[in-house]
């Protein structure tokens, strides 16, 4: 087995600068500059030779990304790995070094780098090459890297615009019907039917920054190539004008040798910044302008029906609590002449139950916990990547900063947890921390186990290391659990939340309840405006998970996380004041499910997107898909469920504190 160096690069704090985090979220290079030289009179500081590093591989029909030599490529003869951090390995990323080596500002003309010959009638042959086709038949693409850059190929598309793909295939198939398929419509030489074209040569073209005439360093700002399929028939003297592509038939009937290639030329352009080196490759993705337009009309629509909301509450809110003010002063001057008022109805008839413990409030302060954790988690981490801190140059930085965040937020889970525990009643405070430590997490960390388990068996790069999952376990328990019972400790410490109003001993009768009073209709409403202001962004995220392809605008991200928690609050509390008109003062769950259901609504758009917009095949892919969905439906479950729970025990707290209750 091959030894994994990984390492946990845990996040640092950053200073916060003092600006505005505008929609179009600029971004942070991923590190330091290098400055490269032609030759060693640069200094020590300045580098002549640039490596190529290979990333694992992935494809859009396929969740189950593989390494670099699994394909059978051509290898290092010193094979070296970069330290990774915690991030890149959840992520499946497997980063190696690669034979393409090349020096700065020296020019390549179609040279050989190694051969692979297959054999007919050899078993270990044959495993090879059937992979090697299986990862064209799929659409499997290389990633590259140079200088912590993708090297992309950029063709033009539709409309006259050209886009930088951040990969490009292993080859192309032309299918039994002859027809072409995928990559294989760029050459019209590739029309053989049940035939393989492998891209064995790449036209590899780096741009270069470099200030002065006169200075001998520079920096590299752009790395792109052009794949090709060539027949080679001499190694040694190989010919890459033109030629016939190097074809693999379906049938392995004869051997098959392929010669890999590379030609190199360098370019300067002192018009590109080096700290806007990534501009390129995020400007070009697809329908960007769609993105932008559809984003801010969503976010106007939820602006305004928020809006609206928010004003029909405060006047309605107003209006009763006058009302009800107006008839205790009545009721109070009648009874002194032994007159009998009207009873009034609504919301103030249950101030002697509103308040009275929910049914399983254990679990519900567990949730509430776990929420609240993840809660933090993700405004912090939305907030630094909004700032440019977690950008794509820096690989990793995203999920690893999610990760330590939360194994540090621990504490806050425990406190919320204990505190609504108490304020419930509760008295079993060991079985409170306990849940509030294992529960969420546990759920979560088995289906990561078992996701695991199916990659491990599929010979998949994005299996996780024993190494590090037994680090993740050292985090949870050795980190996050003792923090937990930390916080817990402070949260049975402080008394119980105080009510505004007392709880009657004798719960009220709830009346008969109208068709849209009633929890299950109630609860089905109130996710889908929540819903409504985030799938727009919810597609790009997709997109970026199993389409591969890169998320950049975390700005409009962090506003949409703003607006939805404007948006779970008022729906909540409206749909809260409703039931409570209507004499329901069962509204603790209530209001949790009511924000929560949101997740049903994603986890039914994440089912709509598997069978509309991706080509995935195999069973273990759609169980990984489903496993993986999973786990961000139960994440964000807990999120929306407690924003909505906050909002409305705000809400009731303060309409039941002013007015006047006998």
């Amino acid at each position: 087995t091959m030894k994994r160096r990984t390492h946990f690069g845990f996040v640092l704090v950053y200073s916060l600068v003092s600006c505005f985090c505008s929609c179009s979220a600029f971004y942070l290079p991923g590190l330091a500059p290098v400055s490269f030289c032609q030759d060693s009179k640069g200094g020590d500081d300045c580098q002549t030779k640039i490596q190529l590093f290979v990333n694992r591989l992935d494809s859009v029909e396929s969740v189950l990304p593989y390494e670099y030599d699994v394909f059978d490529f051509c290898k290092d003869a010193k094979e070296m790995r970069p330290s990774e951090n915690l991030g890149q390995v959840l992520f499946g990323e497997r980063i190696e070094s690669s034979p393409y080596k090349f020096n700065f500002n020296e020019e390549v003309k179609c040279r050989a780098v190694c051969t692979k010959t297959y054999k007919k009638g050899t078993q270990e042959d044959t495993t090879k090459l059937d992979f090697l086709k299986m990862g064209m038949q799929l659409n499997y693409q290389h990633h590259w890297i140079i200088d912590n850059m993708p090297v992309t190929w950029c063709y033009d598309v539709e409309d006259g615009q050209k886009y930088c793909n951040p990969g490009f295939p292993i080859g192309c198939l032309v299918t039994p019907g002859g027809k072409p398929k995928d990559a294989c419509v760029i050459n019209s030489e590739f029309n053989k039917k049940n035939t393989f074209y492998v891209f064995n040569h790449v036209d590899i073209k780096i741009t270069y920054h470099s200030e002065e005439e006169g200075w001998s360093g520079a920096r590299l700002v752009a790395a792109t190539l052009e794949p090709k399929s060539i027949k080679h028939s001499d190694e040694k003297n190989p010919n890459c004008d033109g030629g016939n592509p190097m074809e693999v038939p379906g049938e392995f009937d004869s051997d098959v040798s392929i010669v890999y290639s590379y030609s190199v030329k360098f370019e300067k352009n002192n018009l590109i910044k080096w700290a806007s080196r990534w501009d390129y490759i995020l400007v070009s993705m697809p329908h960007t302008n769609i993105q932008w337009f559809s984003i801010m009309n969503s976010l106007v629509i939820v602006l305004f029906l928020s809006g609206m909301v928010a004003m029909i509450m405060l006047r309605t809110l107003h209006k009763d609590i006058a009302r009800y003010n107006q008839v205790d002063q009545v009721k109070s001057f009648l009874s002194s002449l032994s007159y009998n008022a009207q009873e009034e109805s609504g919301w103030k008839q249950v101030h002697g139950d509103v308040f009275r413990p929910p049914r399983k409030g254990m679990l519900l302060s567990v949730f509430l916990g776990q929420g609240t954790q993840i809660f933090i988690m993700t405004f912090i981490t939305l907030f630094l990547a909004c700032l440019g801190f977690l950008s794509p140059a820096n690989r990793g930085a995203l999920m690893t900063c999610a990760v330590v965040l939360w194994v540090l937020l621990g504490t806050p889970a425990g406190y919320v947890s204990a505190r609504l525990y108490k304020t419930f009643g509760g008295e079993k405070w060991k079985t409170n921390v306990l849940l509030t430590a294992l529960l969420c997490p546990g759920i979560v960390f088995s289906d990561f186990f078992l996701m695991n388990l199916i990659l491990w068996v599929e010979g998949s790069s994005a299996a996780i290391p024993f190494g590090t999952l037994v680090a993740i376990l050292a985090l949870w328990f050795g980190i996050s659990v003792p923090l937990t019972f930390v916080g817990a400790y402070f949260g049975f410490k402080k008394p119980a939340i105080e009510q505004p109003v007392r709880t009657n001993q004798i719960p009220r009768q709830i009346p008969e309840q109208s068709f849209f009073t009633k929890p299950v209709p109630g609860i089905v409403m109130g996710g889908i405006l929540p819903f409504g202001c985030i799938f727009i962004q919810l597609f790009f995220i997709l997109n970026s998970i199993w389409s591969h392809q890169m998320y950049y605008m975390f700005g409009f991200l962090f506003l949409v996380f703003i607006i939805l928690l404007i948006t779970c609050s008022e729906a909540t509390i409206l749909l809260c004041y409703f039931h409570l008109c209507a004499e329901d003062y069962h509204w603790w769950w209530r209001s949790f499910l009511t924000s929560g259901f949101t997740a049903v609504y994603l986890f039914i758009y994440a089912v709509h997107y598997f069978f509309s917009k991706l080509q995935i095949i195999g069973a273990a892919s759609t169980f990984l898909y489903f496993g993986y969905t999973m786990i961000m439906v139960l994440i964000f479950f807990l999120f929306t469920g407690t924003i909505g729970f906050f909002a409305c025990f705000w809400f009731v707290n303060k309409i039941y504190s002013v007015v006047k209750v006998d």
